[in-house]
Parts: C-alpha cells; structure tokens; sequence
C-alpha cells in the first residue's frame, strides 16, 4: 500500500486533510466518499521513482505505541481524565513526532472532538484505521478500558508473529547476500589478476576459463558504467513495484509462486481472521468490521475479496456463505466460520482460525526454509566450485608443461 494526503471536508463543512493507506488515489477517494466526506483532492505522498517525499510525515514504532496504550489504560482504570491522561502522556513521551502528535489529540479533544475522531484526524502516520475503530467501538459502548485492553493484546499477539515470521528469513538473506558479495569480489578482483598472469605465459585455456576471464576483465573495465546501471534499473524496477500496475502484478504473482504462495495465502487469511474478531469483540457491526478489516489487508485480492463478501453480508447473506463464493477463502476458515455463526461465537471461532492459520504459516515456512537452507549453500559451492575449476585448470597445465 501506499500513503496518500487526501483533502476533504465533512457533512459540517468542516474541511480537513488526513494521511490515508491505499493501493491507488482511486481506491482511497471511493473510500472516503462512500463513509459522506466532499473529497477535494488526493495526492500521492510519494515522490520521484517512489521514493517518499522529504517530510513525509514519520511512523511512530509498534511497540512505542503498544506502550502509550498499556500506561493509557492504566491512567484510564485509576479514574483520571482522558485529557489529563493525554497530557502526561504527551510529557512523558520521548519521540517528539509522537509527542506533538499527542498534543494535537489533546487540542482536539479539548475542542469537543471524540478520542477516535482525534486519532483518525492524524493519519496513519500516528494509528491505523483499526485502532480508530476500535476506540470508536469503546466510545459508544462506554467501555473504553476493556476494548483497548482487547487491542492491546491483538497487536501483541500480531507483532510476535510477525517478529517469528522475519527471524526464520535472516539466515536465508544472510546466505543470498554472502553469496552476492563472494561473486563480486571473485569476479571484479580475483578474475582479472589470473587474466593478467595468463596473458604474461601466453598459455592455451579452455573455453570456461577464456568466458570466465572475458567476463571479469569486462566487468572491472565498465566498473563505473556496470553499477551505476545496475543500480539505476533496480530503481527502475522499484519504482514500478510501487506504481498501481507493478502492485496487481506481484499481488497475483505472491499466490503463484510454488509453497511460498500458499504460505502467503493462510498468512493474510490469520490477519484478517485476527483483525476482524477484535473488531467484533469490541462491539462493532459485522459489515463497518469487515470494511474496516478489507482496508487493513496488505494483499489488493484479498482486500477486493473481502469488500465482496461484505457487500453480500449488507444485502443479507451470511458470512461464511460470502466468503465461500468469492472462492478464494480456504475450505476450512469457511467452515469454522460457519460454525462461529451458527453457534453465536464468531468472534471466538475467527480468533481460533487466526491461531490455526498462524500456526500453519509457521511450520509450513520452518520446513520450507530448512530445505531453501541446504540449497543455497549447494548453490554456493558449485558457483565457488565452478570459478576455481575454471582459474586453475590452466595452472595445472602449465605445471605439466613446465616438467
């Protein structure tokens, strides 16, 4: 997703600009147009080749946050003031993007403005559309303690996974980024040294060795064009990643590619599940949950899936029912969900898929990368394998010529 500055003003006439997160300025216009927002403009916060604009606006970390909202609630359970809270906050607070952030909720909030309207008036840069929501849901339900007490844990349970998630890839990266720098150095210093002591003997070398040496000697030659090519097309081919076009391509390739697709697949599908149960838990209708939801998933299929799904749950099907006609949605997350509805514990039954699926993802990722492990060291000792047959086959030869 990309970040959007997007200028609107409200049924009041109030006119206000918030950072939004969307796969496109259409996607976002529609949004904020379906919810009765005057939308002025949409502008992408991006700048040349994708790249962010300076001063775009800084994102507050995961675990800052989940700290601000644990001392919230504590403040919050000892009977102080939402404002009072807000300003102990705000002092104590030792990022000063977050802490005059929190001043400006504060000012808000001050003015007449909810907590949740104040925190959805800062964009993404501050909260997401969950955390909006559900202080909106504990807003009206007057039981705002317990439903941040519910976030709280959902975005723990939410970041542990994800920080399993981006341990078990280290090693693998690791591994490509070591064997990238072995072939740059054999091939820009190593290479060109054995071409010059092969060009003083003025030896007979095999073709591997003469392609080989053509290579390096080439490569240390256009040293200042090679790279800087190099790096201009990787920029080329981020800034297309990030275009409308590029996303909707690589979204559909994700679910293609062999294993990791499906691992990709039930990753989403545990997100949504978790997303949309403490949303539910909180007390929020089952349709504004799933929009809600469907703009929170970073896959554009799944997203328009579930917009789908909800679409059909407004027009009075069941859940399980829209989801299993988009088929898309695994068999079995449809059939528990179906059992959630049936059974009146959705929201228990979601958070039971999202622990299943999570699960999942994590042992089928586990033993896809003790096999992608091996393989790439192998990948390594042929590649070092190859470069040395080919410099010094010619040595022996010219051992056995020497005798």
């Amino acid at each position: 997703m990309a970040e959007f500055l997007v200028k609107m003003a409200d049924e009041r006439g109030h006119v206000l600009e918030q950072v939004e997160n969307g796969f496109s300025e259409k996607d976002v216009r529609d949004r904020f147009v379906q919810q009765g927002y005057l939308v002025y403009s949409v502008k992408d916060r991006r700048g040349l080749l994708g790249i962010p604009l300076f001063g775009s606006r800084r994102r507050i970390k995961n675990d800052e946050f989940i700290v601000f909202n644990q001392q919230f609630v504590t403040l919050i359970k000892a009977g102080l003031p939402i404002l009072m809270g807000l300003d102990l906050l705000r002092k104590r607070q030792r990022n000063p993007f977050f802490q005059s952030a929190l001043e400006n909720i504060r000012d808000r909030v001050k003015s007449g403005q909810s907590l949740s309207e104040a925190f959805e008036a800062q964009g993404h840069g501050v909260s997401s559309r969950i955390y909006t929501t559900t202080l909106l849901a504990g807003e009206r339900s007057g039981n705002l303690e317990e439903v941040l007490n519910r976030y709280i844990s959902y975005q723990r349970i939410t970041a542990t996974f994800r920080k399993k998630l981006l341990s078990s890839l280290w090693y693998p990266a690791i591994l490509v980024v070591a064997l990238v720098l072995m072939l740059s150095f054999l091939i820009t210093y190593v290479v060109p040294k054995f071409a010059e002591l092969y060009k003083q003997f003025d030896a007979q070398l095999p073709y591997i060795t003469k392609l080989l040496l053509s290579f390096g000697t080439t490569i240390q030659g256009y040293f200042y064009i090679v790279f800087p090519a190099i790096a201009v097309a990787i920029l080329l081919v981020l800034a297309w990643v990030r275009s409308e076009r590029g996303q909707r391509f690589f979204d559909a390739l994700r679910f293609k590619i062999p294993v990791f697709g499906d691992i990709w697949m039930k990753y989403q599908v545990a997100m949504f599940s978790r997303t949309l149960a403490t949303l539910l838990t909180g007390g929020m209708p089952l349709v504004p949950s799933l929009e809600t939801a469907s703009s929170s998933i970073n896959s554009r299929k799944i997203s328009r899936t579930v917009e789908t799904a909800a679409h059909r749950v407004r027009e009075g099907r069941s859940l399980s029912a829209s989801l299993e006609e988009t088929e898309f949605f695994p068999e079995l997350a449809v059939e528990m969900v179906e059992v959630g509805e049936s059974t009146g514990a959705l929201p228990s039954m979601l958070n039971s898929v999202a622990e299943f699926y999570e699960e999942d993802v994590q042992n089928a990722l586990t033993a896809s990368l003790q096999l992608i492990e091996p393989a790439l060291l192998i990948v390594m000792a042929c590649v070092v394998g190859f470069v040395l047959l080919a410099l010094y086959v010619p040595i022996f030869s010219l051992g056995s010529q020497i005798h």
